[in-house]
């Protein structure tokens, strides 16, 4: 039975295939049957050069709409897509050629010089090129090419993309994804988010992570729908073109950039039915302060690379601050303790999930994997929450950013939740640094309003005011900007690598 994820997005089609599918930033024009058209000659040039089904096809490449055709023609050739940050070096995209083995690796032209030599030593056949504007070997090659190709059959269970994860914390590990994972996940957001064919959808995502090329191009492509297809977030294009769209993705800072606009408000917001947000923490604040621009409450979920979308707040009903929503359909989630005992509802535990969109295991890490899923099947996150009475799910912060003070647990998003609201505050990090007393100290590091930072007495007081001792920083740091991967995420183990020696010797 053809379970193949490229012929579901396929039978999705529009029945009228001249209807456009993408028009990018200048104004040009992509139609369903010119993507049908170009995904299946891309697809031909994978299989020639040499990949057979299940081989991987690596891509370190801008984004553009000849980059979301590769990833299609991956799926469509039974091929593995692995999208690479392009800001990647050679010595990270080095490690992931070896690790995956791709049978094709696509780069910027002008990137050649720098990797070629690094794809040959870890053993890649064929190397290609598209750049920025959809030039290269690829489209060249592409164009002498037949444009009809069926798609192989492929299994449920069969792998379709792989991401790394991101590696705060040692090296990046690939995260497989079937067919099946991607099939399911995009149906349930689908209809959970009312997608249908007259959407459209602002882009401003990058495409070599979950959130812009998974949840972004599959519900789009899956409902027939149309995309604004911007190559990043520029505030003021973005503003142009939402009165335009009907929906909205993007990650926290796409929103507070939008929010720092004195003349955004409800004339560009009107006409979209729906903003989400993921990929990093969205504050409370920010949930609120868009309301009151607005009018409109953005929707919060809850997903990573290896899990797909797991939860959301509600198309229709509550869409609660601070919160990630319920478990999507099929979906679930449990909290436990460290003996991995269930957590009674608005008790702190490790976020444990189940469902059709979840990973198998991580890419050649059997070790990895026998620590990362329970013996009945859950995969652990690595993150910490609770979940409330009505069964939606807050989270607390990853069980590696947990600070464990004088034997006492501090959940860092309680500290910064009473930081977030001080005046002078934009935002805040709270992590632990070594201390020779009491194991770790809770210190914390914010970003001050422009000309209004706040004191650091006054902080701790506050701080003191509203919360138990042992939770209170016992220093208050101030930086111009914290530090953030590509999707947002502050990284908190960079902030822990500066400040490690903060209290040496004070015992």
């Amino acid at each position: 039975m053809q379970q193949s994820f490229f012929a579901l997005i396929q039978s999705r089609y529009p029945v009228d295939r001249g209807r456009v599918v993408i028009e990018t930033g200048d104004g040009r024009t992509i139609s369903y049957a010119e993507l049908d058209a170009a995904t299946a000659r891309y697809a031909r040039v994978l299989r020639a050069a040499g990949a057979e089904p299940g081989d991987r096809v690596a891509f370190h490449v801008e984004k553009s709409p000849q980059a979301l055709f590769l990833y299609l023609a991956s799926l469509r050739a039974g091929l593995v897509a692995l999208p690479m940050n392009p800001a990647y070096q050679a010595g990270e995209v080095g490690y992931m050629l070896g690790n995956a083995e791709p049978a094709i690796f696509v780069t910027d032209p002008a990137r050649i010089p720098e990797l070629q030599p690094v794809a040959v030593q870890t053993g890649v056949k064929t190397v290609l090129t598209l750049d920025a504007a959809g030039q290269g070997s690829l489209p060249a090659r592409a164009e002498a090419e037949p444009a009809d190709f069926e798609p192989v059959p492929r299994g449920s269970d069969d792998l379709a993309a792989m991401l790394y994860t991101s590696g705060t914390t040692g090296r990046p590990k690939g995260a497989p994804l079937s067919h099946g994972n991607l099939a399911s996940n995009a149906q349930v957001l689908v209809e959970a988010w009312g997608f249908g064919d007259q959407d459209v959808l602002l882009h401003a995502l990058p495409i070599f992570h979950a959130h812009g090329l998974f949840v972004a191009c599959h519900c789009t492509l899956l409902a027939g729908a149309a995309m604004l297809w911007l190559p990043r977030f520029d505030v003021q294009r973005v503003m142009e073109l939402l009165p335009r769209a009907t929906v909205m993705m993007g990650v926290p800072t796409f929103y507070t950039r939008l929010l720092d606009q004195p003349d955004f408000g409800p004339a560009q917001a009107a006409h979209v039915r729906l903003f989400v947000s993921g990929s990093a923490p969205l504050l409370a604040e920010t949930h609120r302060a868009f309301e009151r621009r607005t009018g409109q409450r953005i929707l919060e979920r809850y997903g990573m690379s290896e899990i797909l979308m797991h939860t959301s707040n509600p198309l229709h009903g509550e869409r609660r601050p601070g919160s990630v929503g319920r478990p999507l359909p099929g979906s679930q989630v449990r909290i436990v303790d460290e003996a991995d005992r269930e957590c009674k509802p608005g008790e702190v535990g490790a976020v444990l999930v189940k469902g059709p969109n979840v990973f198998k295991g991580y890419w050649r890490a059997p070790e990895k994997n026998e620590e990362e899923f329970t013996a009945d099947g859950w995969f652990r996150t690595g993150d910490l929450g609770l979940m409330s009475e009505d069964g939606y799910l807050t989270l607390v912060g990853r069980a590696k950013d947990l600070v464990i003070t004088g034997g006492l647990n501090v959940y860092p998003s309680e500290v910064e939740a009473v930081i977030d609201e001080l005046p002078g505050v934009v935002e805040s990090a709270v992590v632990g640094l070594p201390h020779p007393d009491l194991g770790e100290a809770v210190t914390a590091v914010i970003k001050p309003k422009p000309g209004a930072a706040p004191d650091e007495a006054a902080v701790i007081a506050a701080c003191k005011a509203q919360l138990a001792g042992f939770k209170v920083p016992k220093r208050v740091l101030f930086t111009d900007e914290l530090p953030r991967n590509a999707m947002g995420k502050v990284q908190k183990n960079l902030l822990r690598q500066a400040h490690a020696g903060l209290y040496a010797g004070k015992a």
